[in-house]
């Protein structure tokens, strides 16, 4: 189970085990380490085109493990700005690295940020997972 102080405290989180990291012109995602350590060793991970139109709650892609193939959630609507291409050839990414070079995706969020207060804090998170 993850320690409080293995969760970046500067991120946000979602229910489904997304997190997004804010910035001024989008926001990057990508699954925490709980749900990369639930998955098992990731062997694939589908993502949307550039460009495509996400809707928060919605599903984005796929990511498959040798245990189970699991849907990804948008933390937001918006649109794709980019996807990491290193996952194509290197999904394990996800498992070793998952707030950094196992991020997803980068969504440039709309305008209305009414979904914004359903993310979580590293806190909230943190007694979510407790709870599994």
């Amino acid at each position: 189970m993850a320690n409080l102080s293995e969760l970046p405290a500067e991120l946000k989180y979602t229910k489904e085990h997304e997190w997004a990291r804010m910035a001024h012109d989008g926001a990057l995602v990508g699954i925490t380490r709980f749900a990369a350590d639930q998955l098992g060793d990731v062997v694939f991970v589908e993502l949307p085109e550039v460009g495509a139109s996400l809707t928060a709650g919605q599903p984005f892609g796929v990511v498959e493990s040798v245990k189970s193939v699991s849907d990804l959630f948008s933390p937001f609507t918006g649109t794709v700005m980019a996807t990491n291409d290193d996952l194509r050839d290197a999904p394990e990414l996800v498992n070793e690295d998952p707030y950094g070079r196992g991020w997803m995706l980068k969504i440039k969020r709309d305008a209305n940020k009414e979904n914004e207060e359903d993310l979580l804090s590293a806190e909230e998170y943190h007694t979510l997972i407790q709870e599994h």
